[in-house]
């Protein structure tokens, strides 16, 4: 769903961050504890959002069912579907309205095709070795959901007792979850997907807009029909992984990295982030990545946009820093096309040199543990390089698997020197194949430049 927009504090926390030295120092996690166990089957794994009424003409599940052997060949794991249940019509945005309005949680959207279509579509999904997670909508529901009538009491009233839309989501009434009710309902929807069906987890909608206490029951209620879901925060709340939540948003940094890419910040925006999420996090929080999603692409413009030259550079950036990184329908065709959100308005495909790009981060991320996912894989040390306000220089390692990243995040070409101590021996250029002694040469960027480094 659409969120706030970035505050003017956040803004001036990256103007007054600018002034900050950079250390070349291993950043700990320190923050509170977790007790939250992941999933296995998530260490190594790449987010995919799929927006399956633009991904073809059709705007089908069976159609996109087709495309699943693109997805498997660019090895991305994990399908997020945007949510597939059928759409209010009262108060509907649009000649088709937003997913995000709700008007059955226990069925599909006819648009999209039938139940037996969905589950063909995850079947395949499963049979290709990927798993499948749908957005679900906890906050709300539209206008003319059924609950409405038979459970009135499940929705929130203002000071004359009526019904009301969240913000300005005039398409959708707020649920109330003082009300045992609703929790009840929204758990057992939620097992019906899990075992009736077969998903393997949920993404979730606004979910800091829903009480923590009721997320914190959740995560056994589910547990106890499907002991390896996966749990997805469109929230980046820190207390949400406490009990329940495996991964959330990583909205503050991406604000940062438009920031970086339209020049009005610099390096040390970055590097102040991970300086403060090293104490507001746990080691094992997993936090998601992006240069794109629905709600950028959207409402603020696509990657392209944003981002203009630094687009390749920030791709590799989300892919080489501890978290997990998301690929939205499109950006590996470098789709440059704001999708419609309350209409039909196809992804136009293309032969694009981001297909190989995301191929082959998705090859790396999988094949080295050093970049595997929080709780995985390893750990984060940023080095010195002599220009630290316009280059990015970090090691991750575990074991004997290393991959130092060089990120020139400026318009300009800069030379690189590391330490020694930090980068000895040979590395390998991932991209080129080229042996290389980091610690011996003077390392040279091009403007919005990369370099990835491995050593195994």
């Amino acid at each position: 769903m659409k969120r706030i927009k970035f505050s003017l504090a956040l803004l001036l926390i990256l103007i007054i961050s600018a002034s900050c030295a950079v250390k070349q120092v291993e950043v700990p996690q320190t923050g509170p504890s977790t007790s939250v166990v992941h999933p296995d089957w998530i260490k190594s794994s790449v987010m995919y959002e799929v927006n399956i009424r633009q991904y073809t003409p059709e705007g089908t599940f069976n159609a996109f069912t087709q495309k699943l052997p693109r997805l498997k060949e660019l090895g991305v794991e994990i399908l997020w579907l945007m949510p597939v249940n059928p759409i209010g019509i009262k108060n509907r945005k649009g000649p088709l309205g937003s997913y995000y309005s709700v008007m059955d949680y226990k069925d599909v959207n006819p648009e999209f095709g039938t139940m037996d279509d969905f589950k063909a579509l995850l079947k395949r999904t499963h049979e290709l070795g990927m798993f499948l997670i749908i957005d679900w909508v906890p906050n709300h529901s539209s206008w003319d959901n059924p609950l409405i009538t038979s459970n009135p009491e499940f929705y929130a009233k203002d000071s004359t007792g009526n019904m009301y839309s969240p913000w300005d989501w005039t398409d959708v009434v707020q649920f109330d979850y003082k009300q045992p009710g609703i929790r009840a309902y929204q758990i057992d929807v939620m097992k019906f997907w899990l075992t009736d069906v077969g998903i393997d987890g949920f993404r979730y909608d606004v979910a800091h807009q829903v009480p923590v206490d009721f997320w914190n029951d959740v995560r056994p209620a589910l547990q106890q029909v499907k002991p390896d879901v996966l749990m997805l925060a469109e929230a980046e709340q820190r207390f949400l992984h406490e009990k329940s939540m495996d991964m959330s948003y990583g909205w503050e940094l991406h604000h940062i990295m438009n920031q970086v890419a339209q020049e009005k910040a610099d390096v040390s925006a970055i590097d102040a982030y991970f300086e403060r999420a090293a104490k507001d996090y746990n080691s094992h929080d997993i936090r998601m990545y992006f240069t794109s999603n629905h709600d950028e692409n959207s409402w603020n413009g696509t990657e392209w946009e944003r981002m203009g030259k630094a687009t390749e550079a920030m791709t590799v950036f989300t892919y080489t820093i501890p978290g997990i990184p998301l690929i939205y329908s499109g950006q590996e065709a470098g789709s440059s096309k704001r999708l419609k959100f309350f209409e039909h308005d196809p992804i136009e495909w293309n032969d694009h040199p981001f297909f190989s790009l995301y191929q082959k981060l998705n090859a790396l991320k999988k094949e080295n543990e050093a970049l595997w996912n929080p709780g995985y894989g390893g750990n984060y040390t940023r080095l010195t390089t002599g220009n630290d306000k316009k280059v990015m220089a970090y090691l991750r390692e575990i074991k004997t698997n290393k991959v130092l990243t060089l990120l020139n995040f400026s318009p300009d070409e800069v030379s690189v020197k590391l330490d020694p101590e930090m980068t000895s021996g040979t590395f390998v250029n991932y991209f080129t194949r080229e042996k290389v002694k980091p610690s011996s040469v003077e390392i040279k960027l091009g403007p919005w430049g990369y370099m990835v480094l491995t050593k195994k």
